[in-house]
């Protein structure tokens, strides 16, 4: 089964080096509320999708699981 993603969200942060601190900040956000994100209780919005996107350097497809 593929990765949900929460899990998919962690292991890209844990690869790229960050702390959720860390991504939190660059996010403008509380790391509460990232940690919400990696812990599958909270979604992000769209236009933070696109972020996280951007700091983690992978695609919303990948993170979203949508094959094509």
């Amino acid at each position: 089964m593929d990765k949900a993603f929460n899990e998919k969200l962690k292991m890209i942060r844990i690869e790229n080096g960050l702390s959720q601190k860390q991504v939190a900040e660059k996010l403008g956000i509380s790391a509460s509320c990232y940690a919400g994100y990696e812990q599958g209780y909270r979604q992000p919005d769209l236009k933070t999708l696109a972020k996280i996107c951007v700091i983690l350097d992978v695609s919303a497809d990948y993170l979203l699981g949508i094959e094509q």
